[in-house]
C-alpha cells in the first residue's frame, strides 16, 4: 500500500504541482501500469497464494515499478502496452461504448421494473391497510362507543349488542370490583 499507492501518488501530486510534463508522463505511465498489475492480481491471489514468497515477489515488482533505476513502469509500458492498446485502440473504445449503451439501457428496464414492483407493494399495502381500518371501525357500534365514553345513556329496546355480558359473572349477576364485594360482605356481617 505505502509503496504501490502512498509514495506514487504523492510524487504525483509534486509532478502536478510543478506542471513537469516528463514527470507527468512518468507517472501516467506507472499508474496504467499499477492499474493492470492490481487488475491481473486479484486473479492471480486466488490461484498462487500458496506459491512461497508470493507477497514478497509482489513488493519487489512493486518496488522495481518505482525505481528510477530500473523504470520498470516505464519499460513495461513502452514495450508491451503502448504497443497492444494501439492496436486495440478501435476495438476497446467500440466495446465501451456498447457496453455504455447497454448498461444504460438495462439501468432504464431495471428501474422502470423497480418503479413497477414499488407501486404494486404500495397499492397492495394501502388496500390492505384501507380494509383494516375499516374493519376495525365497523367492529365498533354506537352502543360499544358510548360505553367507552362514559355516557350514561340509556340502552337501546331489543337485544343487547354483542358483547354486553363481558361484565357479568357466573349466573348473569353483575361482577363487583373487590372493594365493592368487601364493602358489601363487611354490611351484610354487621
Amino acid at each position: 500500500l505505502i509503496f504501490g499507492t502512498l509514495y506514487p501518488a504523492y510524487y504525483s501530486y509534486k509532478a502536478v504541482k510543478s506542471k513537469d510534463i516528463k514527470e507527468y508522463v512518468k507517472w501516467m505511465m506507472y499508474w496504467i501500469i499499477f492499474a493492470l498489475f492490481t487488475t491481473a492480481e486479484t486473479f492471480t491471489d486466488i490461484f498462487l497464494c500458496w506459491f512461497p514468497f508470493y507477497y514478497e515477489l509482489k513488493i519487489a515488482f512493486v518496488a522495481w515499478l518505482l525505481s528510477p533505476y530500473t523504470k520498470g513502469s516505464s519499460l513495461l509500458y513502452r514495450k508491451f502496452v503502448h504497443p497492444t492498446l494501439s492496436s486495440k485502440e478501435k476495438e476497446i473504445d467500440d466495446c465501451l461504448v456498447q457496453a455504455k449503451d447497454r448498461s444504460y439501457d438495462a439501468l432504464v428496464h431495471f428501474g422502470k421494473r423497480g418503479l413497477n414492483v414499488a407501486a404494486t407493494a404500495a397499492v397492495m399495502a394501502a388496500s390492505k391497510g384501507q380494509g383494516a381500518l375499516s374493519e376495525r371501525l365497523r367492529s365498533f357500534s354506537m352502543q360499544d362507543l358510548t360505553t367507552i365514553r362514559g355516557d350514561a345513556a340509556p340502552a337501546p329496546a331489543g337485544p343487547p349488542p354483542p358483547g354486553a355480558g363481558r361484565a357479568s359473572g357466573k349466573h348473569g349477576q353483575p361482577k363487583m370490583s373487590r372493594s365493592a364485594s368487601e364493602s358489601a360482605g363487611s354490611s351484610g356481617t354487621a
